[in-house]
């Protein structure tokens, strides 16, 4: 049923040509984050962050010690999950039941744990069915790791990033860094290429590149120098 609806609101705005969907998708700590927001910024559009909705479900598991292989707490769960995103200090932010976990959501912990949960399809199911109706007026721009393959396949324009290994675990080595939490490098990078795993080879909605969707490796790039390149693409359909 909420396929239906995303593809009737679809066709609904087919002719509504000045504003558009963007799918970005890529690996972890590739900076899509970064470009999605920059670039939702530069067009006036709406930004979500679908890893950070993921991040919240998984936050709530950890407080509330939610044992993920039984469905039961799950589904119990996540009628008790409300996610949503305001604008703070000039930026997006992350409402977990009207708690700001901005802070929380990034911390090691979590991120050791998101991708698995994120494979839960009884998790994904409810998360796409939030994600799609934040696309039905259009004018957004959403990252993650579906977004052009599952949640929005009919977006205008999807941008697949990827980057070095090593380049992307340097950027998330010094990200918690500055936040405080000092972990080892071969930590942090063993963390990132476990998630590439899981998240490549779930069975439910995995990372992969849609066929239609741009390559972006911004391996040399830098933020202002990625988001002029695909800001140049979505003239084309503006």
């Amino acid at each position: 049923m909420q396929s239906f609806f995303y593809f009737a609101a679809h066709m609904f705005n087919f002719f509504k040509k000045n504003k558009i969907v963007v799918a970005i998708d890529g690996y972890s700590s590739c900076g899509k984050s970064t470009l999605a927001k920059d670039l939702a910024h530069k067009l006036k559009y709406v930004y979500i962050d679908s890893g950070a909705m993921y991040r919240a479900v998984t936050l709530y598991f950890i407080w509330n010690k939610i044992d993920i292989t039984n469905t039961s707490q799950i589904e119990d769960a996540l009628k008790k999950i409300d996610i949503s995103f305001k604008r703070r200090r000039g930026h997006n932010s992350c409402y977990l039941n009207g708690e700001l976990v901005e802070n929380d959501i990034r911390s090691a912990e979590v991120s050791d744990q998101v991708s698995e949960v994120a494979a839960l399809s009884i998790v994904r199911r409810k998360l796409v069915t939030l994600q799609q109706a934040y696309g039905v007026s259009k004018g957004l721009v959403m990252d993650g790791r579906d977004i052009g393959t599952v949640v929005f396949p009919l977006a205008e324009l999807k941008v697949f990033v990827t980057a070095d290994v090593d380049v992307r675990a340097h950027r998330r080595y010094s990200e918690l860094k500055n936040r405080g939490n000092e972990i080892p490098f071969e930590d942090v990078k063993a963390n990132l290429e476990k998630r590439d795993h899981i998240d490549s080879t779930r069975s439910d909605s995995p990372l992969r590149q849609a066929e239609d969707a741009v390559v972006l490796d911004n391996s040399n790039l830098s933020p202002a120098e990625q988001l002029e390149a695909v800001y140049k693409l979505t003239k084309m359909y503006l």
